[in-house]
């Protein structure tokens, strides 16, 4: 896939309307001037002839599970209630939704501070239930997608900038499986278990589904490292990045972090569906960030069918547990779509046969006690394959963390 060119530093007055157009932002959490920059960002884009008056519009944060802001986990709350702010200034009815992995919607706002941020604010909260089973095609045919999502007259797509230990980052596009309703997600990650490509090819179909009409991704403090959960590390990017294409605003962190935008699965699986064609044009400084640590990464299996149970064992990554950190919460074996995890009164235990590597119990747990540790064998694999192919540490191998994904 060849890359989508980007124009850097366009003035606002040089845009080209035929162009996708991604504005950035250098922003902190500052309560008083961060309203008004989002304000003047959804103005660029055309917010107000977006939301109408009396329109329905829903926005998406990120509300994974329940966790401060200070963890980078979810979108932070000043950025939830400058847009909500901006929709209702504009005669709009406002819904905040999304589908935890984990406790209760209203738990999730509490500990994020989201609870409070909006308390003054006449909008209605509620976890995604119901969902609408609609045709997308080859290779799932029909997806069930939150009705919410589907029947709001505008979307607006709130994501947070995060790594993830399946997908290398989670941005605009991957935000939105979040519109899956819950007790379905573990059913789509058991569908298309170690396969991130099809995972990947899923996303794009959501996306494609919902449509977000604006997508605005907090990237002030960002997560590197082992995310999308506890298991990630905090990093100040101060940066937001909005546009009327999610899919241009993923290109667009991909250039910023250094990372070639097709090794972002989601854009190329976005453009060979026709969704990612042409320039994106830039508004703002776009900053290039050093060293940006993203998570370890594996093979994924190849070759004949006959061998991919043994490559799942014994080269791709597993989840793994620190006994002196785990609190036997429950949390992963409840959650664990291929029902991979026991547990005695002192510990649990990995099923690695059943595994499917799908990684939910290190996105979940709220202690931090799993990590993906790498199989013998995948180690000397890993090596091998480095010295055959002389693979540079670049921007997918940028810390001490080891970072590393083998070419395609």
């Amino acid at each position: 896939m060849r890359p989508r060119p980007v124009s850097r530093h366009i003035k606002a007055f040089e845009v080209n309307p035929s162009m996708s157009r991604v504005i950035v932002e250098t922003a902190t959490y500052d309560p008083v001037k961060l309203p008004v920059q989002i304000h003047m960002i959804l103005d660029s884009l055309g917010g107000r002839d977006i939301i109408r008056s009396g329109s329905r519009v829903l926005l998406k944060p990120n509300l994974l599970a329940p966790a401060p802001p200070e963890r980078a986990i979810l979108t932070h709350p000043l950025v939830v209630r400058a847009v909500a702010r901006y929709a209702l200034a504009c005669g709009a009815t406002v819904q905040i939704s999304d589908s935890p992995a984990m406790g209760s919607i209203e738990r999730v706002l509490k500990s994020s501070g989201i609870q409070d941020a909006i308390s003054d604010l006449p909008v209605t909260v509620r976890a995604f239930s119901a969902n609408r089973s609609i045709e997308v095609g080859e290779p799932f045919q029909r997806i069930e997608i939150a009705e919410d999502a589907l029947d709001a007259d505008v979307v607006i797509n709130l994501p947070k900038l995060k790594t993830h230990g399946q997908m290398l980052l989670t941005l605009g596009v991957k935000n939105l499986f979040g519109c899956i309703v819950g007790y379905r997600k573990p059913e789509w990650h058991l569908r298309t278990g170690v396969d991130r490509e099809r995972f990947a090819q899923l996303l794009v179909h959501i996306y494609r589904a919902v449509r977000p009409a604006i997508t605005l991704l907090d990237g002030i403090l960002a997560m590197e490292g082992e995310g999308p959960g506890t298991g990630g590390t905090p990093r100040a990017l101060n940066v937001i990045l909005a546009s009327t294409d999610a899919i241009a605003v993923d290109h667009t962190v991909c250039q910023m972090l250094g990372l070639p935008s097709e090794r972002l699965l989601t854009n190329r699986f976005a453009a060979q569906m026709g969704l990612a064609d042409g320039l994106i044009e830039v508004q703002g400084d776009l900053p290039q960030v050093q060293d940006f640590c993203f998570p370890e990464m594996t093979p994924l299996v190849f070759g004949p069918r006959i061998f991919h149970g043994w490559m799942r064992k014994h080269l791709i990554q597993r989840p793994a547990t620190a006994s002196a950190t785990c609190k036997l919460c429950g949390e992963c074996w409840k959650y664990c779509p291929a029902k991979a995890i026991s547990h005695d009164r002192h510990r649990v235990a990995f099923d690695y046969d059943r595994c499917i590597r799908c990684y939910c119990c290190l996105e979940i747990c709220p202690h931090g006690a799993l990590h993906a540790e790498e199989p013998r064998f995948g180690k000397i694999f890993r090596r091998v394959v480095d010295r055959l192919t002389a693979t540079p540490r670049s921007a997918t191998a940028a810390c001490s963390m080891g970072p590393h994904s083998s070419p395609r």
